[in-house]
């Protein structure tokens, strides 16, 4: 996961993207040597959720692709192809919490453009 590939590629995304607060990918300790299917994507973003999920697909589609090769009943790939399905795996694999904001009204961009 912290190759310097999928780094870049991840990073250039959601600066591409333009709306993620912030962003962390978490695999289980034996993710990435196939003893676990769990990874966790932690995200805070603007928008809605759909909009976020096409957002990633368009700028990520082929890093979501590689991570959910380990993943078990992963939605169809390529998930660029199959948006709507993806959409509705992350849904259902999705853990609805609260979210505290010190700046609710504040997004990305308005963040950028007043630092």
């Amino acid at each position: 996961m912290a190759d310097p590939e999928n780094s870049k590629a991840i990073n250039n995304g959601l600066n591409a993207v333009g709306t993620v607060h912030f962003a962390r990918f978490l695999p289980d300790s034996g993710f990435l040597l196939g003893n676990s299917q769990t990874l966790w994507v932690l995200t805070e973003y603007d928008g809605t959720f759909d909009q976020y999920i096409q957002d990633f697909v368009n700028q990520m589609g082929p890093v979501f692709d590689k991570l959910l090769s380990f993943v078990v009943d992963p939605p169809p790939l390529p998930v660029e192809s199959h948006i709507e399905a993806f959409e509705k795996w992350v849904d259902a694999h999705n853990e609805k919490s609260n979210l505290y904001s010190a700046y609710p009204t504040l997004t990305v961009q308005t963040i950028l453009n007043n630092s």
